[in-house]
């Protein structure tokens, strides 16, 4: 799998629940994103744009996602919203297609526009590293069924201060009402068989590889 067919699997809409560890203060901290995810082809106007903007020939571009997000976390104040989108963009290595760099509109981190190197690991997870005028992000999302993800990111700030997040995403699938057989397209592509899906998708608790 390469990074554009991780954006393909993603594409539509989920239900993200977070845990964000604050290390300095050793407090956690949990919310509750919904998020959209739609493909972009190599060609489309928002790729070229950000190829220019980063000075990157866009012939060189395997396509991008626009995302888009809304949401709230505990220790919001009265006038904080999680609400925003920002495009992105697979910029793949000539010899290596699950590696390169990813273009962004904004950062993880920052709002600013950033380029970041990604690749695809041995378990077919997108691994993103970036770097940032006053910080750096790890994060890696990956597939625990065609319907559920995984994310897990570390922000480490130049002044010793740190965090670590893990979500769960869930996908809304509205089409299987419909008879769609879209879940069972994507299981073939990930490699996930159904009884696999029945058995992560039962109710149950989820926590932190960090145990937070």
């Amino acid at each position: 799998m390469d990074a554009m067919k991780f954006f393909q699997l993603s594409a539509g809409n989920w239900r993200s629940q977070r845990t964000t560890h604050h290390l300095a203060f050793r407090q956690a901290e949990k919310g509750e994103l919904d998020i959209n995810v739609a493909t972009l082809e190599a060609d489309h106007p928002k790729v070229i744009e950000l190829c220019e903007l980063h000075k990157i020939n866009p012939s060189l571009a395997a396509g991008g996602a626009l995302v888009s997000w809304q949401g709230t976390m505990a220790w919001d104040q009265s006038d904080d919203g999680h609400k925003d989108s920002t495009v992105m963009v697979v910029v793949p290595d000539a010899d290596s297609p699950r590696q390169g760099k990813l273009l962004r509109e904004k950062g993880y981190a920052e709002t600013m526009p950033v380029a970041g190197l990604y690749q695809m690991d041995a378990q077919d997870g997108l691994v993103l590293i970036t770097e940032y005028e006053t910080m750096s992000a790890h994060e890696r999302f990956s597939f625990i069924t065609p319907s559920r993800r995984m994310r897990t990111s570390i922000v480490k700030r130049f002044g010793g201060f740190s965090s670590a997040s893990f979500c769960i995403e869930t996908r809304i699938e509205s089409n299987l009402e419909n008879g769609s057989n879209t879940g069972a397209n994507i299981e073939t592509s990930i490699g996930v068989t159904s009884q696999q899906q029945q058995n992560v998708l039962a109710p149950e608790e989820y926590y932190s590889i960090l145990g937070w």
